[in-house]
Formats: C-alpha cells, sequence, structure tokens
C-alpha cells in the first residue's frame, strides 16, 4: 500500500498494486473519517518505483478519482520489482536523541532487528538504545514517521551550596486589624533581635555533579555545585571554621540587598525639623514625632516614624513604616529596599521593592514590586498612577466623580496560549493511548488463545502502530510543556482584587492588555485571560 506523502495517518486513502498473469492491476482505497485521499503523484511515484513499464495514465488518473476499491488493469503482464523497508537513523544536534525512520516494503521484508541495530552503529549510536520499544517497531512498524529509539543520559549538576538562616527573612508585616474594622499599626512585630555572639547563618556545602552520556557513548561532564557565600554585611563576623555568621553587637536584625547586618537604632525624640537637620544613618531610624516638609532621612536599615510625615523625603534600605501617614504636597517621597507600611499616603511619590500596605492612597504615584494591599476601613485607592508586579487589593478604586485612576499590575505571559494547547494535546494522546492499550490487551488475549481473525490480527497491528506513534509524540510534548513551565515561573500572575466598588474613570493595564471601566464593577477579581481582561468573582 501507499500513503500520501505529508505525513502518515492510518486513515489516509492508499492503493495496492497487483501483478497478475493477465496485467498489472491498480486498487485505490478511499481515506477512512478524516483521513487524506491518496493523491495522483503518490501513485505515479510508486509506479516509477516499481519500475511498471507503459502504464495506462489515464486508467491510473481515473482510478485515483474513483477511489472504489475496484481493480483496474493500467498495463500488460510484467514481472513484479520487490522493494524492501529501509531505515534512515537521525541523531539530534546535541547528540542525545536518536530517531529513526522507516520506509515501508512493497511486497519486499521488513528488516530485522540486526540490521537495524547495525544501521544505528554506522551512524554512531550505541548507547540507551530502547530494545523493547525497537523490537516492537519492527513487528509492528511506524512508516515514514520518525520514532526516537535511544535516549543518552543527561548529566546532572550537583546542587549549589546555600546559606541557611536562623531568623525569618520573609517576614509578614500585616497590620492587626481590630473587630470595629480599624487597622492597629503599633503591634506589627517587625522587630527581630540578637544577642552579641549569636548565629545569623550557617553555609550548607555544594554537592558534586554526576556525569551524563551521549547516545554516542560520548561522557558528559557535569558540573560540582558552587559554593555559598556568607551573606557579611555590618556589625557580624565569620566564624573560625569559615560556616557560620555571628553578630558582633547586639541590636537587629537587618536582611538587606542579600546581606545580613545588624544594626544599633538612631532615636529621634521629637520631629524631624530645624533642630535635627536631615538624618543620615547607617542603622534603623524612629523618629517619634512629625517629619516636616524639606527634610529628608536616609537610612541602612528600616525607618519608623510615629507621627505625620509632610512633603519630605525617606529612602530606607529596608522597611519604611508611618505609623500615621503622608501628606505630602506633591513633594512627598518614600524609597524602600523593603516594605512601606501606612495609614495614608497622599499626593506623593512612592516606591517599594517588596509591598506596599495601608488604609489609603490618594493622588499619587506609586511603583511596588510585589503586592499593593490596602485595607482597614477605608481600603481606598483614588487617583494617579500604580505600577505593581504582581497583585493590587482594595476595597475602593476610583471615586463617584470618575477621578482617573491608573493601575498596571503583572506582566505579558508571551507562552500561555501555547502551554494551554500542549497541556490539551497531552490530555488528548494519553485518552487515546489508554484506548490503544485496551484494545491490544483484547486483541493479544485472543492472539494467545489461538481464535483471532485476519481483520483482528490487522486492528492488532493498527494498535500497536498507534501506541508506538503517540508514546514518542507524547514524549515530545512533555519535554515541551516542561519548558514551557520554567517559563511561566518566571514570569508574574497580575491581578486586581476589589472588595467594594471599582468606580467609571479606572484605567486597568494587566501586561499588554488594557481595560477602561465604563460603570461600577462591584465585589470582583480582574485578571487576564487570553488577550483579555476578565471580571471574575472576588476571591479571598
Amino acid at each position: 500500500m501507499v500513503r500520501n506523502g505529508m505525513g502518515f495517518n492510518i486513515n489516509d486513502g492508499f492503493c495496492e498494486l497487483l501483478f497478475k498473469e493477465d496485467g498489472v492491476y491498480l486498487c485505490v482505497y478511499p481515506p477512512e473519517g478524516s483521513g487524506r485521499r491518496l493523491d495522483l503523484n503518490a501513485v505515479l511515484d510508486r509506479l516509477a518505483r516499481k519500475k511498471v513499464r507503459d502504464f495506462d495514465r489515464v486508467k491510473v488518473e481515473l482510478a485515483v478519482r474513483r477511489a472504489d476499491k475496484v481493480p483496474v488493469k493500467i498495463a500488460e503482464p510484467q514481472e513484479e520489482e520487490k522493494i524492501d523497508a529501509t531505515v534512515k537513523v537521525t541523531v539530534s544536534p546535541d547528540k542525545m536523541k536518536a530517531y529513526v525512520t522507516f520506509t515501508p516494503p512493497d511486497n519486499g521484508r521488513m528488516l530485522t532487528m540486526d540490521e537495524v541495530l547495525d544501521e544505528l552503529s554506522k551512524n554512531g549510536v550505541i548507547y540507551g538504545i530502547n530494545r523493547t520499544n525497537l523490537e516492537n517497531l519492527i513487528k509492528y512498524p511506524v512508516y515514514n514517521e520518525m520514532i526516537c529509539i535511544a535516549e543518552g543520559t543527561p548529566p546532572v549538576n550537583g546542587e549549589n551550596g546555600r546559606v541557611e538562616y536562623h531568623f525569618d527573612i520573609s517576614r509578614d508585616h500585616r497590620p492587626t486589624i481590630l473587630e470595629d474594622g480599624r487597622v492597629d499599626f503599633r503591634e506589627l512585630n517587625l522587630i527581630q533581635n540578637i544577642e552579641k555572639g549569636g548565629v545569623l547563618c550557617t553555609l550548607i556545602p555544594p554537592t558534586p555533579g554526576k556525569p551524563g552520556r551521549t547516545v554516542a557513548g560520548t561522557d558528559i561532564p557535569a558540573l560540582d555545585g558552587k559554593p555559598a557565600v556568607l551573606p557579611r554585611g555590618r556589625n557580624v563576623i565569620v566564624s573560625e571554621d569559615g560556616t557560620q555568621l555571628i553578630a558582633n553587637i547586639s541590636g537587629q536584625i537587618c536582611y538587606i540587598d542579600g546581606k545580613v547586618s545588624v544594626f544599633a537604632t538612631h532615636e529621634v525624640k521629637a520631629d524631624v525639623d530645624n533642630s535635627t537637620g536631615n538624618i543620615n544613618f547607617i542603622g534603623n531610624v524612629v523618629v517619634m514625632g512629625n517629619v516636616l516638609s524639606g527634610f529628608t532621612i536616609e537610612a541602612g536599615g528600616n525607618v519608623e516614624v510615629m507621627g505625620v510625615v509632610e512633603g519630605a523625603t525617606i529612602k530606607a534600605g529596608g522597611d519604611i513604616i508611618l505609623r500615621r501617614g503622608m501628606q505630602g504636597m506633591g513633594k512627598g517621597v518614600l524609597i524602600s529596599g523593603g516594605d512601606i507600611i501606612a495609614r495614608f499616603i497622599e499626593n506623593s511619590t512612592v516606591e517599594a521593592r517588596n509591598d506596599i500596605k495601608a488604609e489609603a492612597i490618594m493622588h499619587s504615584n506609586v511603583k511596588c514590586g510585589n503586592k499593593l494591599e490596602l485595607s482597614g476601613r477605608k481600603g481606598l485607592l483614588v487617583g494617579g498612577s500604580c505600577k505593581v508586579g504582581k497583585e493590587i487589593v482594595a476595597k475602593v478604586i476610583g471615586s463617584h466623580l470618575a477621578t482617573v485612576t491608573e493601575i498596571e499590575v503583572g506582566v505579558d505571559p508571551t507562552v500561555r496560549e501555547r502551554y494551554k494547547a500542549v497541556r490539551d494535546e497531552i490530555i488528548q494522546i494519553e485518552t487515546d493511548l489508554r484506548k490503544a492499550e485496551q484494545a491490544i490487551n483484547i486483541l493479544k488475549k485472543m492472539e494467545m488463545a489461538g481464535t483471532i481473525t485476519p481483520d483482528k490480527k490487522e486492528m492488532l497491528a493498527k494498535s500497536m502502530r498507534t501506541r508506538i506513534y503517540y508514546s514518542s509524540r507524547l514524549m515530545e510534548l512533555k519535554d515541551e510543556l516542561g519548558q514551557l513551565e520554567d517559563k511561566l515561573q518566571q514570569e508574574a500572575y497580575g491581578r486586581v482584587r476589589c472588595h467594594d466598588i471599582i468606580y467609571p474613570g479606572t484605567r486597568v493595564a494587566i501586561g499588554s492588555c488594557k481595560m477602561y471601566v465604563k460603570e461600577n464593577l462591584h465585589y470582583c477579581t480582574l485578571y487576564r485571560d487570553g488577550a483579555d481582561i476578565r471580571v471574575g468573582p472576588v476571591d479571598k
């Protein structure tokens, strides 16, 4: 038989050449289901390979067009040219996989196991050959398809050394919400203290790598894990054996820019004003009063202000905690290497590497690397612009006056659609494989009992070919799915959660998708779905 030249499909139309005493006959079979019709050029190519002389082309064309399973005499009697099956070996560029492609025999014979192994050896494939799959493939061949038959062993790199911290480096600075809806910004439990001589962190050594091997039998070296480095900051020392970091003073632990430091705290008893001037301190700063307009605080650690911040500038390597809030008057600036926590922020420029948490942010320009959370009694975000890495959570966004409020969250997941298509195809192939396995099990029992009929035997061969083809395809799809998952994990998943109302005038961007709110939206989550922003129920 001959299949269409566009790739293997067990439902495609095919033809048979019959060499009889009174002449050469052509019998063309129609396709089944969604299969393709037999192409005239495929038949002509086969006639050429079989060296059929003086055939009637008009009858050939008519037989292909009709495809009615009726043998048509196309040439006078002649001896048949028998064609044996062939195999082509393809090795991947990285030499980690080898594939075989069989061409079908035409009244000739199929290759033997030894012949295929010899061809693999001639092409340098000597390692990782799956002999069981190869035996099945020779017994139930799949033609004109690349089937993976050998896989190398990839090297396993050693795990890098790591640092084990003896304190919490990812503390959740969540304020306490009282029963009446107010937020208690006094009980934050932010400070982690340590006594002089206390152990801050310990080095865990790396592990060696395990070498791999290509299908050509070549060893692939593996990388040993790299040793970690102690994140030494200020006021800490390294132990004598070099494996631990120890506090050199008693004070507060700060984890800033990947370094562990221990800082004492600088306390301002009243306001930051002309009496104190600007403050620049290596450690933590606590202001018991207000920070007046025009003044600057720069700290290597955390900054905590008990009063109100006016049009001032505060820059902290760690967190910024404003017990009351900030009335920036268009001049206020907050820049934090950690979190920003405030009761309210108004008419200010705010940047935080991690999270921002407040009761209300009004008419401000906000940049937040992770999550913006507006809770408490108001939970208000109105006016200005907010660019947030992962998620915005608020009660009210915008105002009934349709104040322009621009929010941007998340990144564009460029491979999300392909990921979904591959996952769906894997599910379908796994379903088809299960059906093929069930059919094979039933038919093999009939074969062992000696009750199998010729068409059931053909069905068994067809099911075996289907299993081999789908198994190979499934392996390729799972490799691709793993690569897509790695890419997706590197991207933020943006969403906006509103626990009350989003007013018109709000402009939302999630990745490359944009949405203009034109009517009130209540208790909802805005998320990206393909090329659109969807409105769903609010999730806790």
